[in-house]
């Protein structure tokens, strides 16, 4: 399967109207801690992260290019410099940011560039000399481990292309479950590295197919030995599909927030484990307080809050990813105690938070924008009639932004009602259900009296011979068809 690499620089380097969009202010209404976020991500997450960050929070820029300069030296992939580089020149030429030039900042190590490039060129031909002598001996594990470490070192060197097309490669000499399972999870690595969301799926299929495969050959070993076969090694087994299993669903959790499907998301975001069943992938993927952050924004619009109370509050591996971000339990006990202003505001206050993360970026806005349509519609519900300005103290806005909102939602069919724009109240639709349950009644009496008619005339038509019967040929031809299906 061919997997197109996604530059970096494709999502950082955009026309200025489309940066201008995505700026967000860091200040005393939208605090954000640069140094504390990005201490719980490490190797290429770390920069891609710090990377987005310079093309989103200018404010940051010049810290952030200067965190992504020392983490590109514990790094191998030489041509990051001139990555962080282009991003950063990119915001510095927008004409509402002034920043200082990339040289006051700090200078690219060519010292250390040319060491690496040597390193790496000398590895790589190590690599590929090694393949082709497995290949010649025709060796299936070590042909096999030869395109894995091939992969991992273009991973490593950031090129993503060829660690794919090693990967891939590697699958036709698996001969295990468990090396098939292995290669899945390279690959999903990869691709999350990428944000290549669409083809997460495929993988996830592959390595849970391997998975119960290899699940299977395990539990089947100790039946198949002596009675007095130790149970001890099973609980081991078990952690380690947990931690596999942890890992899917992340994976799939992403591939549904690509989708913007965001009910699946989240619930594939409050089915991961715990932080160890991750292994490594905490801090080289994604951080504890990231989950925290996914599954509430994901939930809030598209589970219902009782939903939300046992599977969020009531969760207790994911209450340790809300500790994680205490402003995420503030935000969630808000939206249950129906306090939708002090949800707006929590919303608004760590939009930055929300707007730097790599995987969530793209879907604040409309996560915002749902989370405040459910909130309008769950604060309607108990009311036939309701005045705007009552609205507008319970959210914070003005009586005009209220109107404004409510009309869309009458308009899309969430809210059924209608607006007194002259005297500003939003009144519910009249329901009349005593009407609407007698007219059902009414409704299927008179069905039940077409078929009783129906079936009455029938049996008086039989009763009176009054039945066309088929020519005699044809009776003929339907016994001969019995008889021969009867024989």
């Amino acid at each position: 399967m061919e997997i197109d690499y996604i530059e970096n620089e494709v999502s950082l380097l955009q026309p200025a109207a489309v940066q201008r969009r995505r700026i967000r202010p860091v200040d005393d209404a939208h605090p954000f801690d640069l140094d504390a976020y990005i201490s719980g991500y490490s190797g290429r997450t770390a920069f891609d992260r710090l990377v987005h960050i310079i093309s989103t929070c200018p404010t940051l820029a010049p810290q952030a290019l200067k965190l992504a300069f020392t983490q590109i030296e514990e790094l191998r992939d030489p041509t990051l410099y001139q990555t962080a580089m282009n991003v950063y020149d990119a915001v510095a030429d927008l004409p509402e940011v002034q920043l200082p030039p990339t040289s006051e900042l700090c200078s690219v190590n060519t010292v250390w560039c040319e060491e690496v490039t040597k390193k790496n060129q000398a590895e790589r031909t190590k690599l590929e000399v090694e393949l082709k002598t497995y290949s010649n001996n025709m060796i299936k594990e070590s042909i096999r481990m030869g395109h894995r470490d091939l992969g991992d070192f273009y991973r490593a060197t950031g090129d993503y292309t060829q660690a794919l097309k090693h990967y891939s490669k590697s699958r036709e000499f698996c001969s295990t479950s468990q090396h098939v399972l292995d290669m899945c999870l390279s690959v999903l690595e990869l691709v999350i590295e990428q944000r290549n969301y669409a083809h997460i799926s495929s993988y996830v299929f592959k390595a849970e197919g391997a998975l119960d495969t290899a699940s299977a050959a395990a539990a089947s070993n100790p039946a198949a030995g002596s009675n007095n076969v130790s149970s001890v090694p099973l609980p081991k087994k078990s952690a380690e599909r947990e931690q596999v299993q942890s890992k899917l669903d992340f994976a799939m959790a992403l591939f549904h927030l690509g989708q913007a499907n965001y009910e699946k998301a989240a619930q594939f975001f409050l089915k991961i484990g715990s932080p160890d069943s991750l292994g490594d992938w905490i801090g080289k993927l994604v951080a504890p307080g990231d989950f925290a952050v996914y599954g509430t924004l994901c939930a809030l619009p598209s589970m219902s809050r009782s939903a939300i109370k046992s599977q969020l509050t009531g969760n207790a591996i994911f209450s340790a990813y809300i500790e994680q971000e205490p402003y995420i339990r503030d935000l969630i006990q808000s939206y249950l105690s129906s306090d939708f202003k002090n949800v707006l505001e929590l919303l608004e206050r760590y939009s930055t938070r929300h707007y730097v993360d790599i995987h969530m970026y793209s879907h604040v806005y409309d996560l915002t924008n749902l989370i405040r349509n459910v909130a309008v519609v769950l604060y309607f519900q108990p009311f036939q009639t309701i005045r705007l300005d009552r609205m507008s103290a319970a959210f914070g806005w003005t009586v005009d932004e209220v109107e404004k909102e409510v009309v869309a939602l009458i308009q899309s069919g969430q809210i059924q009602g209608r607006v007194d724009s002259q005297n500003k109240i939003l009144k519910a639709r009249k329901v009349d259900h005593r009407a609407e349950l007698f007219a059902r009644a009414i409704k299927t009496a008179a069905e039940i009296q077409s078929t009783n008619r129906k079936l009455l005339l029938r049996m008086r038509l039989q009763q009176a011979d009054l039945v066309v019967k088929p020519p005699k040929s044809r009776r003929e031809q339907d016994r001969a068809t019995d008889i021969l299906q009867g024989d």
